[in-house]
């Protein structure tokens, strides 16, 4: 089992989340940020960060974001494990379809 990094997220990628990753395994995509389930060690540091409350421990996914567990394993399949963020840096795979179907979200004043 590991985190995963729901709607919420979507267009906010804040950081906090990576910057409090001990083991640097979150990549940001596009429109918003996923976690490698290899490499992260269910620390937890990213869910206390979180100023969206997006993460959410696997089991513990609200039913209306289970989708975006296979949008997590989706978004690895073609770039892996490479051990850390560091080494694929942003824009260097776009985000899933899925993602990028998603309406923007509108802008907080």
């Amino acid at each position: 089992m590991t985190y995963v990094i729901a709607e919420p997220c979507v267009d906010v990628l804040d950081r906090s989340c990576v910057d409090a990753c001990p083991v640097d395994c979150i990549y940001e995509g596009g429109r918003m940020a996923f976690i490698q389930p290899e490499e992260c060690v269910d620390c937890g540091a990213c869910v206390q960060v979180c100023p969206v409350e997006a993460i959410y421990y696997e089991d513990d996914l609200p039913e209306e974001w289970a989708t975006y567990t296979a949008f997590n394993a989706a978004f690895f399949t073609g770039v892996g494990a490479p051990g850390g963020s560091v080494n694929l840096p942003k824009g260097t795979v776009p985000d899933l379809a899925e993602v990028t179907a998603l309406p923007p979200r509108p802008a907080e004043d």
